[in-house]
């Protein structure tokens, strides 16, 4: 059996082939800067390495149709062989887990196409281009808010009007679904425990938290929308809500500017002074002397602080914390100075292990009460696995 997994950003198209139930990873790659001038595809075949070309994809399909041609070239005799088309989508309303992209469930995203108008729009696309492409092949959603529907109400509701709450679908849903599932798993394997009280930070250009209990979100930190918790890379995070009226009514900002810098000029863009989004162009600008840069990565490192202490609260205790996503993967000074002065919880980390991490390594000095681990995230692989097993239920 072949599932294409497909994760669809505004500008990219990235996409692993598995050979299931193996988990065999045949081919991966992707397309960057679609819609864009100048553009590049990339293909990884596991016998011959990784080959990078130029090109233009003035929209998604384009880059669909260079994807297909490259797996029909190589791993694919024909694109029959396709089980399934894989989807890490985002948000809809009132539906979650994993389902067939029906029109019906279409219709859902596009209802929530507001509260995630960086994630759905280009994946509804991106979806009806498979259904154009390939109209034989069935095409299968895996909602990032999965994981978190065994949240009790005392962690997703917010505190509103309920009956506001429930006319609108209004509550914390919570996001990187994929990658919590598979941080949390492949700590308890490392372990070899149950019931394992965790905080698993993905923290990435988007990045989130949760507090995991046997295996099960019990909270997390963003909510309706992808807006809030720790700050990102150009949104602003958790704020105080009455800044949006202040700015409005005392301030002379339109409703459309705030959306704006919010959504895309706040975070480490903003706080940094404009030295960048990227944590990594914030990090060497600090290096470099700018103290708001400094100031923006102080910040990060204060709020996932936070979150982490709220969660061993919640948790009523910790076993470990784990990093994974782009940050949490990548930046030693994330993860030392996040984990800065909670020595009280337990928490030791070492630091020339942390300086040298790789994934899949346990940073925390010998004889930490908590452990604490660097892991290669791997949200493609949960996807694939509920892909198969929803198959497998409908006898496809």
């Amino acid at each position: 059996m072949y599932i294409l997994i497909c994760n669809v950003g505004s500008t990219s198209l990235k996409y692993k082939l598995f050979q299931m139930p193996e988990e065999r990873v045949c081919a991966a790659g992707g397309a960057e800067r679609v819609g864009q001038a100048r553009g590049a595809f990339q293909v990884t075949l596991p016998q011959s390495g990784a080959c990078r070309e130029e090109g233009v994809f003035p929209t998604h399909r384009e880059a669909i149709v260079r994807m297909l041609q490259a797996l029909q070239g190589t791993v694919l005799p024909d694109l029959s062989a396709l089980s399934c088309v894989g989807f890490k989508v985002v948000h809809a309303r009132g539906v979650s887990g994993v389902q067939l992209l029906t029109d019906e469930v279409l219709e859902k995203m596009e209802a929530f196409s507001g509260v995630a108008p960086a994630h759905n729009p280009p994946y509804l696309a991106a979806i009806r281009q498979f259904r154009a492409l390939l109209p034989g092949t069935p095409l299968v959603g895996a909602f990032e808010t999965a994981f978190h529907r065994t949240m009790p109400p005392e962690a997703y509701l917010y505190s509103i009007p309920l009956a506001v709450s429930q006319a609108y679908d209004i509550r914390r849903y919570g996001f990187h679904g994929a990658s919590h599932e598979y941080l949390a798993q492949w700590t308890q394997q490392r372990m070899q425990r149950s019931g394992l009280k965790l905080v698993t930070c993905h923290l990435g250009g988007s990045g989130s938290l949760c507090a995991v209990k046997d295996g099960r979100s019990v909270d997390t930190s963003m909510g309706l929308s992808l807006q809030c918790g720790v700050l990102q890379n150009n949104r602003c995070g958790d704020i105080d809500p009455y800044i949006i009226f202040y700015l409005a009514e005392s301030c002379g900002m339109t409703l459309a500017q705030i959306k704006t810098m919010l959504q895309t000029e706040s975070g480490l863009l903003g706080l940094s002074g404009g030295a960048g989004s990227d944590l990594r162009d914030v990090e060497q600008a600090a290096q470099a002397g700018n103290s708001d840069a400094e100031t923006a990565v102080r910040c990060y490192c204060y709020a996932v602080k936070k979150y982490i202490g709220a969660y061993a609260a919640a948790l009523g205790g910790l076993d470990a914390v784990v990093f994974g996503g782009g940050i949490g993967r990548n930046s030693p000074r994330v993860r030392a100075q996040s984990l800065e002065g909670l020595e009280f919880l337990g928490i030791a980390v070492d630091a020339q292990k942390n300086a040298s991490a790789a994934g899949g390594t346990d940073i925390s000095k010998e004889g930490s009460a908590v452990r604490v681990f660097v892991v290669d995230t791997d949200e493609e692989r949960m996807v694939a696995r509920k892909a198969a097993r929803l198959l497998a239920e409908q006898g496809r």
